[in-house]
């Protein structure tokens, strides 16, 4: 009896331990929580719709400076890269042989005019002698013609002095235009004027003003003209809406100053099946320069209340747009959606989407379809508000 008991009192105590181990052996299961995801808000704003073109400016006028007549270059009177004035002094060419040549019409000048003095005596003389018939008609008809012909003689050679005065004047070159002039193309010695000596010595150009010339294709320039057109009625409908033409340095910024469109040209180029176009831009400030590349942001439409989105919350397969839309029960969704034009870092949403609906901005791996995440709003940062 004894020995029963004490059979059941350690059947008892085995049974405690190991209850007691599986007891600790257990481990707690925990309930993970769902993803922390950033999420922005779909804006609805006025979205501008900017179509880019390239180009290269040019001075409002780029006037070459030439050599009109040949000759050694005598002297150099500026500073290249410099300002000049209208009329400032640039050239000398070397007039000693232009001099020469108006001594020498001088000469033949005066020549024609003591052939003309003498006929014009003999014509006086002839007639009153032909009216008394002391001399014959012929011979008076003989000395006006030689009148006639030394008068011409005088006029051939006052042109002649005329043209060799105006040749001689070439050989001081001034500067057509006031702006920049650029660096030289011949030294002070050499021989210009004629070919292979460089004709062309220099060019000034005003950039007060800066031109920037770019070519579009035909249907291109059928839809901008359109759209200009309606700008403008609407301009003069309201002051506020205006066609806005910005042009886009090397660095990245935007000059200052809008641009204004000039022309376009008056055909389409058959070769290239392009037209070219033409817009200025003031240029106080003269940063700008003749034979820079220039890029052109013309904006000649806008859409009001439009759904705009960062591109980078944009998925893509097979032309096929889905975004990750978090839905009021905080679960994600995969919504399809039909985009429009990019506009700076941000895109245009057509359909699918509605103002003010919470996409994940931040987190795309981990958001799986049906998943319940725990959404983070945060803004949409600055610089990918920038439109320009």
């Amino acid at each position: 009896m004894i020995k029963s008991n004490q059979f059941i009192s350690r059947l008892l105590v085995l049974f405690m331990f190991l209850l007691l181990v599986s007891s600790c052996g257990k481990n707690e299961v925990k309930k993970i929580p769902p993803p922390p995801v950033q999420v922005i808000k779909v804006v609805q704003t006025t979205v501008p719709i900017p179509s880019d073109f390239t180009g290269q400016t040019y001075g409002y006028k780029d006037i070459p400076i030439r050599a009109r007549v040949d000759g050694f270059l005598t002297g150099m009177y500026f500073q290249e890269g410099s300002a000049v004035k209208k009329g400032q002094l640039l050239y000398t060419i070397d007039p000693e042989p232009l001099k020469a040549v108006e001594a020498t019409q001088l000469s033949l000048l005066a020549e024609a005019e003591t052939q003309f003095a003498k006929a014009e005596s003999d014509v006086k003389r002839y007639r009153p002698l032909a009216a008394i018939n002391a001399v014959s008609q012929s011979d008076l008809d003989a000395a006006e013609a030689q009148y006639g012909a030394a008068k011409a003689a005088v006029d051939a050679a006052k042109a002649q002095l005329e043209y060799a005065r105006i040749n001689l004047s070439y050989a001081t070159i001034t500067s057509p235009i006031g702006g920049i002039i650029g660096r030289t193309e011949a030294k002070t010695g050499e021989y210009v004027g004629k070919y292979p000596n460089p004709i062309v010595l220099n060019t000034v150009s005003s950039i007060d003003s800066i031109l920037v010339q770019f070519s579009i294709g035909e249907s291109e320039f059928l839809n901008i003209l359109k759209g200009y057109k309606e700008k403008q009625k609407a301009m003069n409908e309201n002051s506020s809406k205006k066609a806005k033409i910005s042009l886009i340095l090397a660095d990245g910024s935007i000059y200052e100053s809008p641009g204004r469109f000039n022309f376009a040209d008056r055909q389409v180029d058959p070769a290239t099946g392009t037209i070219l176009m033409q817009v200025s831009f003031p240029n106080n400030g003269r940063i700008l320069r003749p034979g820079q590349f220039a890029r052109l942001r013309v904006i000649l439409d806008e859409v009001e209340n439009g759904l705009i989105i960062p591109q980078r919350c944009v998925k893509e397969m097979q032309g096929v747009f889905q975004v990750m839309v978090v839905n009021a029960n905080n679960e994600v969704e995969a919504r399809q959606v039909k985009m429009g034009p990019k506009v700076g870092s941000m895109w245009m949403v057509l359909d699918g989407l509605k103002a003010d609906e919470q996409i994940i901005f931040e987190g795309l791996m981990v958001a799986k379809p049906g998943n319940k995440v725990s959404p983070q709003p945060v803004e949409i940062p600055a610089e990918f508000m920038n439109f320009n």
